[in-house]
């Protein structure tokens, strides 16, 4: 195992800084007086820019020259190869160098470490937690994949005993923690250019659930089958706690009410009616991160009050269910979801705010192969939508065989199949210069996926002026 290099005055280069959770964790260093350098290919958006003005020393593309003798530490994103030239100094110079995972890891060993996983839901579990333990001043730092809505942090730094990490499965990065308190929110297929088939990704888990402390817990999702059965073969004497709607979770969620301003959710926790939690998201499955959030902290020793206080004070993060604001009399709204099961969830939340109101679903499916394998799911996924836009793919981390508009066009004809209003776009300049003319007072759109769909708002907010 490498360790960092410990001085009173640390340094590292990040490869990669643009990244969702370099990002966090360059805010995190930079909270405990790091001096950083980075480098990514990418054109800095308005989060670098904020980590320029509190000292990050930014390069854009890759360079040997980028890493200065003075680094101590070199830090990589999972999308940056051994040969990166960076990287390649790093070896030269002997500086020790660490995956995303690895330096969060570095960092959770100094506390108490708190790891959230799951399919779904974990950034914004995690950013409740974050929350309501820096409310209770026991937070350490954090680290999560996503803008908190209001702040825009995604990182930062406490003087708690926990340390929270959102823990993502891809690569088997979560193993390189080893947490006191773990939750596992739900597992379902996905990360296919990892994980070929569920045995391997139920097998990841269990040995990730395997490292939680024993003087610890580990949280799981009751509703979810696997989550259940990974628990139960689990290698560790941690102490097992539930959450979920069935009757049989040590945490239940009792009743949902949801209104225009959110919703709120009555808990009952360990057989006791701890009353109704106001929580202003919108979604049933906000309400179970907000309990799985709940329960995770009540476990650690939080008070019901600043649970309750907290959670009703929580502003969300960005581009989940997030409310762009409103043109030519049509809502706008952006969403994440990149899965089956989420993309499901956000239109029937969607469906459930705008009432009888004309939804049209802006979609860019993410990775070739997860489309492609999920196809038949996607494609019955969209019933909520009034009418479907579908990008090219979005290919992240992977080499190109087919053609990204190719596989968008069958998900087109598939849509089409279930009956489904649906029509392929063959670039997002295509769908900003259409979209302009096809709003109408009273309909709503929204933008879905987790490459750059996002940036359609603006275009087209830029269009109008």
């Amino acid at each position: 195992m490498i360790f960092m290099v410990q001085t009173a005055h640390q340094s590292a280069h990040l490869v990669g800084v643009c990244g969702a959770g370099m990002r966090a964790l360059a805010e995190l260093l930079l909270d405990e007086g790091w001096s950083l350098s980075g480098s990514d290919l990418a054109i800095p958006t308005a989060g670098i820019l904020k980590l320029i003005d509190r000292g990050l020393v930014f390069h854009q593309g890759h360079a040997a020259v980028h890493l200065a003798d003075s680094a101590q530490n070199l830090v990589y994103s999972p999308a940056i190869p051994l040969q990166n030239p960076e990287r390649m100094r790093a070896i030269h110079q002997a500086i020790p160098q660490f995956s995303y995972s690895q330096m969060v890891a570095q960092r959770m060993r100094r506390a108490t470490g708190v790891c959230i996983a799951g399919t779904h839901g974990k950034s914004t579990t995690t950013a409740m937690v974050a929350s309501i333990l820096s409310a209770a001043n026991r937070l350490s730092g954090v680290v999560l994949g996503a803008e908190l809505c209001g702040s825009g942090r995604s990182g930062w730094s406490g003087s708690g005993d926990l340390f929270v990490a959102e823990s993502c499965e891809f690569q088997q990065s979560f193993l390189d923690f080893e947490p006191r308190y773990t939750a596992i929110l739900s597992i379902e297929p996905d990360h296919f250019d990892c994980y070929p088939d569920l045995e391997s990704l139920k097998s990841a888990f269990t040995t990730f659930a395997s490292q939680t402390a024993a003087e610890g817990f580990l949280l799981i999702n009751e509703d979810c089958p696997v989550s259940r059965e990974v628990s139960t073969m689990a290698k560790t004497s941690a102490r097992r706690v539930s959450f979920g709607r069935r009757a049989t979770a040590d945490w239940q969620v009792r009743e949902i009410e949801q209104s225009a301003g959110g919703l709120r959710f009555r808990v009952v926790g360990n057989g006791q009616d701890h009353g109704w939690f106001p929580l202003a998201l919108h979604g049933e499955h906000n309400a179970l991160n907000g309990l799985a959030a709940a329960a995770l902290c009540a476990e650690a020793g939080v008070s019901l009050d600043i649970l309750r206080k907290t959670l009703a004070e929580f502003q969300g993060i960005r581009r989940r269910f997030e409310f762009l604001g409103e043109r030519k009399g049509s809502l706008f709204f952006d969403d994440y979801a990149h899965h089956p099961t989420a993309v499901k969830a956000t239109l029937k939340t969607l469906r459930n705010v705008v009432g009888s109101q004309a939804i049209r679903c802006i979609f860019q499916p993410h990775q070739i192969l997860r489309t492609t394998t999920l196809m038949t799911e996607f494609s019955q996924s969209f019933s909520e939508a009034n009418e479907v836009w579908v990008a090219p793919v979005f290919a992240a981390r992977e080499s190109v065989s087919i053609e990204p508009w190719r596989v968008s066009q069958e998900l087109t004809r598939q849509l089409q199949a279930e009956g489904i209003s649906a029509r392929f776009f063959s670039s997002l300049d295509q769908i900003v210069s259409t979209l302009d003319d096809a709003m109408r007072p009273g309909d709503v759109t929204v933008t879905m996926g987790a490459g750059d769909i996002d940036r359609i708002y603006h275009e087209l907010t830029q269009r109008i002026q």
